[in-house]
């Protein structure tokens, strides 16, 4: 089968690894985290940050012509676990239909002082 990388067009060209690669009608979402893509900063409010982490990973699905209505499974990391009730409140917002299968693992410190970072799988229907 063949597969191709995924990249948003503002991605930052020296990074050692791809946005994602779809393989078949499967596209494996690398870890993201939810910078101000105005700042390249993570914000100050955990709602922001979780909204660019989701918009995020809207953006690269697309660039697959994919939704997140097409992700199956996601792994979020976090290293405060007594955050997943406000990621859970942002995180429901996204997905009006199904929600894909998930866990929330706690983490230790993520790049930038980020609080979440997720990857996913996602499958064209």
């Amino acid at each position: 089968m063949p597969r191709r990388t995924i990249n948003l067009p503002n991605r930052h060209p020296n990074l050692p690894f791809s946005d994602a690669v779809l393989s078949g009608n499967t596209l494996y979402l690398s870890g993201r985290i939810g910078l101000d893509p105005a700042t390249n900063k993570v914000p100050a409010d955990l709602r922001r940050e979780i909204a660019f982490l989701l918009e995020g990973f809207r953006d690269v699905l697309a660039q697959a012509a994919m939704t997140l209505d097409d992700l199956v499974f996601v792994q979020v990391f976090c290293p405060d676990v007594s955050l997943w009730p406000v990621f859970n409140e942002e995180y429901v917002r996204y997905f009006p239909r199904e929600l894909p299968a998930r866990a929330f693992l706690g983490s230790g410190p993520l790049l930038f002082g980020a609080h979440f970072e997720m990857q996913g799988i996602a499958v064209r229907s």
